[in-house]
């Protein structure tokens, strides 16, 4: 039969234990948190990217991502050529108040244009305002991490190695010319007589 009063004398006990310990708690927002390099913290566009595909709005299970654009003419390069057309980009706005970070939408943007950021101070005091529109996420953009060194043991890439083969194939290209042309017997120049006629 336990004793009366123990559970009091154990919480007591652990109470004292704590008391005579450091405290570790972070003075925030003057000491700022030592966040995972792959944190979920706000989404940045990066606009350039963009090719108004409307991948991540059609696989958003929320639909918190708004996209305008309009189609413009683009002038024939070449003589002769045919006028095409492409989208512009004229808004693209996330709202945050509906977002969960899944990263779908990260995940499927077939162009690059959409990057997690570690930000996470962007609260507001009226929910309309946490739509950020496109200005805002390129703010964001700019505090992405550079992504992880590959392991050194990796196999390279398909695009580096094949852009590798093909300047090591220009370069060796050029110097078979080089060779060519300095191998090459070169003929000196004759004078050629003048006649009156010539001169008339």
């Amino acid at each position: 039969m336990p004793i009366p009063g123990s559970g009091l004398a154990k919480g007591l006990a652990v109470t004292l234990r704590t008391m005579t310990k450091r405290a570790h708690t972070a003075q925030y927002p003057e000491a700022q948190p030592e966040l995972p390099p792959r944190t979920r913290g706000v989404i940045g566009l990066f606009e350039e990217n963009c090719t108004v595909c409307m991948l991540c709005a059609r696989e958003c299970p929320d639909w918190c991502i708004y996209i305008d654009s309009h189609k413009e003419t683009v002038p024939a390069a070449t003589p002769g050529g045919r006028e095409r057309s492409r989208n512009v980009l004229d808004r693209f706005a996330i709202d945050f108040s509906l977002c969960m970070y899944c990263g779908i939408c990260i995940e499927v943007c077939p162009f690059d244009a959409l990057f997690w950021s570690p930000e996470f101070e962007y609260a507001e005091t009226d929910i309309l305002e946490l739509t950020h529109e496109r200005d805002k996420l390129r703010e964001w953009m700019w505090t992405v991490p550079a992504p992880p060194a590959l392991d050194p043991a990796a196999e390279e890439p398909k695009e580096l190695a094949a852009a590798r083969k093909a300047a090591e194939k220009a370069e060796a290209a050029a110097a078979a010319a080089a060779a060519a042309a300095a191998e090459a017997p070169t003929t000196p120049e004759t004078d050629t007589p003048t006649t009156p006629e010539a001169d008339a």
